[in-house]
């Protein structure tokens, strides 16, 4: 055990060396968040609003990752405001962010820009000074980011990093949409819970369901209440707000992955775990045959990508694949696998593995038991002249059983006929729609090769799909 735990942490020594800002990149992304600020608040000033523009997350609290390009800027705004006034506050912020910038909306709207290769978040807020005086869950940034300050020393804000560089590595690293990861903020409450990075690890390798983390201790010898109010599979309380969980937005398959990502990591350190091997992809005629040789068969959907904010496009596109799903299911078709991909500006690319692509043209159809008269005699009044009826009605057992036409047998074709229109009907997301409504196309098996080449983002998208394990597993 002594000897895992040296390996353990010399790891962890390349890993932090590795994850570490270095001073060149220190400065200019300082030196760049600094010129941001000051010139939107003289921006904001010239137009005679009250506002302090202040950084936020993890550059504000000198948590953040070498590499990373995202910075958080707020304007503070006082609650004597109406919410209207962030209408005009987004408007100088559309004047400093240049060309680059689309609208999102959480609770309200913000921009999202990208600037100098930063990708950079102008958030309108309220200033407060207690939770209570919240008018939105972004009014509570401020507070999250005093809470961590405050608590912080040099050797935390190391295993701070160390745990975000981690969760980035196995994939579980972000709170967006599309990843229903880790916050940033997340990480560091665990950690400042724990203590150090490993004994973050340790611990989770434990966790039970429904874990409770509540560093405050608003609810200490209250488990229940908290297990009452709060649903979520993990339970990590606010340290600013005993009424958040400031880990319900992590899905349960990322609350399981880092679990099984940390027991593995405490058997088996490696750098892999921090710091994973850029995927290859596979050449095309080695993704044909790998294809082949798994005997199914793969529906492909792509269609361009609207214009917003990535938190809104992939909402769009896990609302529309939960639709997409049910719609193959619904007609029989039986799915082993599914998966989407973006690229966020051109296209997506809805992907459906199907034990078979083609149906039988006959469907069996269960009628109700003969004993029920009146059922009995609907579904006979329904069947008997149909056109439809290929066999039956026959009684089986105490059930009427009748063999009909199969609407639709090839699982391709189902697609385009129901997505010709956009699928609002079925359920698709209304951008997606919109696209849809304009082109699309339905691709089986093979017929994917030429995009496959053209997109190597796609390629391993794909390539990953059919290896099917985590990165830490490789």
């Amino acid at each position: 055990m002594k000897e895992k735990y040296s390996d353990i942490l010399m790891v962890c020594e390349e890993a932090l060396e590795r994850a570490l800002p270095k001073d060149e990149e220190r400065s200019e992304t300082l030196r760049f968040s600094r010129m941001i600020v000051e010139r939107l608040s003289s921006e904001l000033c010239s137009e005679g609003l009250k506002a302090e523009v202040q950084l936020q997350g993890s550059i504000a609290k000198d948590t953040w990752l070498s590499g990373e390009k995202d910075i958080d800027v707020f304007i503070l705004l006082p609650k004597s405001y109406p919410r209207s006034v962030f209408r005009d506050v987004l408007e100088v912020v559309k004047r400093v962010a240049g060309d680059r910038w689309v609208e999102a909306y959480a609770e309200h709207p913000y921009i999202e820009a990208r600037i100098n290769g930063y990708r950079v978040d102008f958030v309108p807020s309220f200033k407060i000074e207690r939770s209570l005086d919240a008018k939105s869950s972004v009014d509570r940034t401020q507070l999250h980011t005093r809470y961590v300050k405050e608590r912080l020393n040099d050797r935390i804000r190391r295993e701070i990093i160390l745990l975000k560089r981690f969760m980035h590595g196995i994939g579980v690293y972000g709170a967006e949409i599309k990843v229903g990861g880790f916050s940033g903020y997340l990480c560091e409450i665990l950690t400042l819970h724990y203590g150090s990075f490993i004994r973050t690890i340790e611990a989770a390798s434990k966790w039970r369901r429904r874990e409770i983390i509540d560093i405050e201790g608003y609810y200490r010898g209250r488990e229940e209440d908290a297990l009452r109010i709060f649903q979520d599979n993990l339970i990590v309380i606010d340290p600013v707000d005993r009424r958040r969980n400031i880990a319900s937005s992590v899905s349960e398959e990322r609350l399981n992955e880092f679990i099984a990502a940390s027991r593995r990591f405490m058997e088996n350190p490696s750098i892999n775990f921090f710091y994973p091997d850029n995927p290859e992809a596979l050449s095309a005629d080695a993704l044909l045959k790998l294809m082949r040789r798994r005997g199914t068969s793969f529906i492909f959907l792509k269609v361009s990508a609207p214009k917003v904010a990535p938190d809104i496009l992939w909402g769009q596109i896990y609302k529309s694949r939960r639709a997409l799903r049910k719609l193959l299911i619904q007609h029989d078709f039986s799915i082993v696998r599914d998966g989407c991909w973006s690229d966020e500006e051109r296209n997506i690319v809805f992907l459906f593995e199907l034990d078979r692509r083609l149906l039988p043209s006959v469907k069996r159809h269960v009628g109700p038991p003969i004993l029920k008269v009146e059922d009995s005699e609907r579904f006979l009044h329904k069947h008997l002249g149909s056109s439809e009826r290929l066999s039956g009605p026959y009684i089986e057992g105490e059930r009427w059983i009748v063999e009909v036409k199969r609407n639709y047998r090839d699982a391709a074709s189902l697609l385009k006929d129901k997505l010709k229109s956009g699928g609002r009907s079925i359920g698709v997301a209304s951008l997606i729609s919109e696209e849809l409504r304009k082109n699309f196309d339905v691709m089986a098996d093979e017929e994917i090769i030429d995009f496959y080449r053209m997109n190597s983002e796609f390629a391993i998208f794909l390539t990953e799909y059919l290896d099917g394990r985590p990165r830490w597993l490789r």
